[in-house]
């Protein structure tokens, strides 16, 4: 009988405090809000905008909750490492700068910190 108090008990913090059955859902959302970002960089076609979209997709996907923040990690990696392979002419100076961008909008930093002047208010 104690041995099943207990687990009842153990089970019950573990799933109030974890809520891992959310997870999904959030990394779902979080890979939608970087699309858009990256979407919204694509058609804004503005100079030098690259860091402050960097930082809103990572923003945007970490307010979804550990989910978000894990499919922006994921999905933030996973791009400088394949464009660090490809020759898109992008030095190790400018993937460190987007993984600060990057950084700085997963640990909840505002993205205006990297907004280029005269880039519209939709973006």
């Amino acid at each position: 009988m104690k041995l099943l108090l207990a687990g009842i008990v153990l089970f019950l913090i573990v799933e109030t405090n974890a809520q891992w059955y959310k997870f999904p859902g959030q990394a779902a959302r979080g890979t939608g809000d970087m699309w858009r970002a990256y979407s919204d960089m694509r058609k804004a076609n503005w100079k030098n905008s690259d860091k402050y979209f960097h930082a809103r997709g990572n923003y945007d996907a970490a307010q979804r909750g550990a989910g978000g923040k894990w499919a922006a990690a994921v999905i933030s990696n996973g791009r400088e490492a394949v464009q660090g392979f490809g020759k898109s002419g992008r030095g190790a100076e400018d993937r460190a700068a987007d993984q600060a961008a990057n950084r700085w909008g997963r640990r909840g930093g505002d993205p205006n910190r990297y907004r280029p002047a005269g880039l519209p208010r939709r973006y």
